[in-house]
């Protein structure tokens, strides 16, 4: 026995869309059904302003005709699909109407479209994803070029901000003074006359060199003494024949360095290697523990002009470990001839 049941007398039902709004983006395509439920013979149609939006005529917007389903009652269902082939800025925070009549009533329901927010979340994220990706470059490009930006910030922005600190020397240079070997003979040249063409004329550091400017018949003691109070940097040149029994040949000027360095006016220290020094075994502990702390720059040069410029590996080495200069800053000046008459050259 088959019962049919008739479908109730009233107006249609809009399931789709419920007076609500959409996100889109400008210039996209956009499509809406709007879905109805009801008896027979009942119309459905989209509108906008109040006027007819045609189904057949497909301008900007139009609507497509009715697709018509069952629903689970036996009803009839209508779909009416709005289609906007391209969003322009009129068309937001415009209602699109649908409606739907019958015999028994007409019902209407409508949809804004409205820009689409934009997504803080995803912003966010690549935002600290470039942040981050930035952070890794600089911290790599400061890795590789620290020197360089230092030596940069130096000339460029410590020339005009440096305090004079009543320093007179910026490094007093302590190295092996008595040996007949070749190596120390290559030592006493780098002293007397690679380091002062570097540091001094071209750099503008003002060095101490013990037997290059100290007095005839002063004492060593109370010169290395006075003089090491008055440096900022305390400079220890190693030859590849350096042993902790002939590092210097007055030990006392040794442990007055050290003290000086170490304990009582905390100067920093600057440690070179002539040549690779591979055991310090054999060093004073307060070497091995300068070694440890702060490393050591390592003489690769050949004492030809290329190696003796200012602006070589080595010397960038140097100058970022001395103090910043504001006097004049270091430039491809080639070493020139010089003589080992120190107190000529000054005068000069």
């Amino acid at each position: 026995l088959l019962l049919l049941v008739s479908p109730p007398k009233k107006p249609p039902e809009i399931s789709y869309p419920r007076n609500n709004s959409i996100e889109v983006e400008l210039g996209s395509l956009v499509t809406v059904d709007c879905n109805t439920t009801g008896a027979d013979g009942y119309e459905v149609f989209w509108t906008s302003n109040g006027v007819y939006i045609d189904v057949f005529f497909m301008n900007r917007i139009f609507a497509s005709p009715y697709e018509e389903e069952s629903s689970y009652d036996g009803r009839p269902t209508h779909s009416v699909k709005l289609v906007i082939l391209e969003v322009n800025s009129e068309d937001y925070e415009q209602p699109f109407v649908c409606q739907a009549s019958n015999a028994f009533g007409q019902v209407a329901s409508y949809i804004i479209l409205k820009h689409r927010a934009p997504d803080i979340q995803r912003w966010l994220t690549g935002g600290l994803l470039s942040l981050l990706i930035l952070t890794f470059i600089l911290f790599i490009i400061y890795k590789i070029f620290k020197i360089d930006l230092v030596l940069w910030y130096r000339n460029s922005v410590c020339a005009f901000t440096s305090k004079e600190d009543g320093k007179i020397y910026d490094a007093y240079v302590l190295y092996t003074k008595s040996s007949g070997s070749r190596s120390f003979y290559h030592l006493e040249n780098f002293v007397h006359r690679i380091l002062p063409a570097i540091l001094e004329q071209q750099c503008g550091y003002n060095l101490f060199i013990l037997g290059r400017d100290d007095l005839p018949g002063e004492a060593v003691v109370s010169v290395a003494d006075e003089i090491l109070k008055q440096s900022r940097r305390l400079m220890i040149i190693l030859g590849s024949e350096t042993s902790g029994c002939c590092l210097l040949e007055d030990a006392t000027e040794q442990q007055l360095a050290m003290y000086n360095a170490l304990i009582r006016d905390g100067i920093q220290v600057i440690l070179i290697e002539m040549d690779e020094i591979p055991d310090y075994t054999g060093m004073p502990e307060s070497i091995r523990y300068i070694k440890r702390k702060h490393g050591a720059i390592q003489w690769k040069g050949d004492f030809s002009e290329k190696s003796c410029s200012a602006n070589g590996r080595f010397w960038k080495n140097v100058r970022y470990q001395m103090p910043s200069r504001k006097r004049i800053s270091c430039s491809e000046v080639y070493l020139l001839p010089m003589t080992l008459n120190h107190s000529a050259a000054k005068g000069s």
